[in-house]
């Protein structure tokens, strides 16, 4: 008896070293985060906010090609003056054309000064009245164009009074009319273009809140585990705010890039189509399709803009559902 009385007392302590002894293969920790990274709802939302970060991006870039376009048209305008020189009865109109053109480039400021022909004066009328028709019976007024120098500044009230004086029939266009309505156009555009940006912000936040509530219900179980153990709100918010900040990241890189990559193709193929009658159409309307460097930075600041709204969007709607869990 006493032989197997050691036995087993020797078993006993075998046992209790064992134990005390840690495993030398322990289980792999795995841990699980609190929201998922690959869920419907999460690919959805990455979708929508490229989506929407295109189509803003696509507004910012025609708004400010527009508003370059409109600045160099209104340059190009306020850069020349018409006059103009009626026919009238008893007077040589190729005397009073030589004596505009000699009183126009006394003026200090004048750079060129060019008088269009009676052929050339009757060309401008073809997109109304056709071609090919006879215009010497009609009083077709004679055209004098005035460019500006750069920078200068003269005195256009001086030049339409020594015209009046020395030319009847001659009348001074500045084209300031057409500079406002210009003026106009490219304000209506800004506003329209901020319109819709406010739009797409708003958009944004709709499409994630009913995306953080789709993952809240999804993990609703342990949302409610963890702060009934006592988490806090700040850590259970602080999860899904850097999930959804990374998907806004994600989606924004994906339509701003788009977006960029369109712009910058815009720009090459212009570059390539000059001289080509399309080319040159748009190249008048919208010069060189360029953004420039404003452009794409105005583009990255949207993407970074959706995506901290996307994290705050996120972060609003947990702490309200959180409130419900009481």
């Amino acid at each position: 008896m006493s032989m197997i009385d050691a036995t087993m007392a020797q078993d006993d302590q075998a046992s209790r070293d064992a134990a005390a002894q840690p495993a030398a293969n322990p289980l792999p920790r795995i841990e699980t985060p609190i929201v998922p990274r690959t869920t419907i709802s999460g690919r959805a939302l990455v979708a929508v906010v490229a989506i929407m970060t295109f189509l803003a991006s696509l507004t910012t870039g025609a708004v400010l090609l527009v508003r370059a376009a409109t600045s160099d048209w209104q340059a190009d305008v306020a850069r020349e003056v018409t006059i103009q020189i009626r026919p009238a009865a008893g007077r040589d109109i190729e005397a009073d054309v030589a004596k505009a053109v000699a009183v126009a480039r006394a003026l200090p400021g004048v750079a060129e000064v060019r008088p269009y022909s009676k052929e050339e004066s009757g060309r401008l009328l073809e997109p109304w009245l056709g071609s090919g028709l006879q215009l010497d019976d009609l009083p077709v007024p004679r055209i004098i164009v005035v460019r500006i120098a750069s920078g200068a500044v003269p005195d256009l009230a001086q030049l339409r009074k020594a015209l009046s004086e020395q030319v009847p029939g001659a009348s001074l266009d500045d084209h300031r009319g057409f500079v406002e309505r210009m003026r106009a156009m490219a304000g209506a555009t800004m506003i329209g273009g901020i319109g819709v940006l406010a739009l797409v912000i708003v958009a944004t936040i709709l499409s994630v809140t009913f995306a953080t509530r789709a993952a809240m219900a999804t993990n609703r179980p342990v949302i409610e585990v963890l702060h009934f153990i006592g988490a806090r709100n700040n850590f259970i918010t602080s999860h899904f705010q850097r999930h959804f900040l990374q998907l806004g990241l994600k989606g924004g890189a994906i339509g701003g890039g788009g977006a960029m990559a369109l712009f910058a193709l815009a720009e090459l193929s212009s570059g390539g189509s000059a001289g080509a009658a399309g080319g040159d159409q748009i190249a008048a309307l919208f010069g060189t399709l360029s953004i420039g460097v404003l452009g794409y930075v105005a583009i990255l600041g949207q993407i970074v803009l959706i995506a901290a709204v996307t994290a705050a969007t996120s972060r609003h709607t947990v702490n309200r559902t959180i409130e419900t869990i009481r």
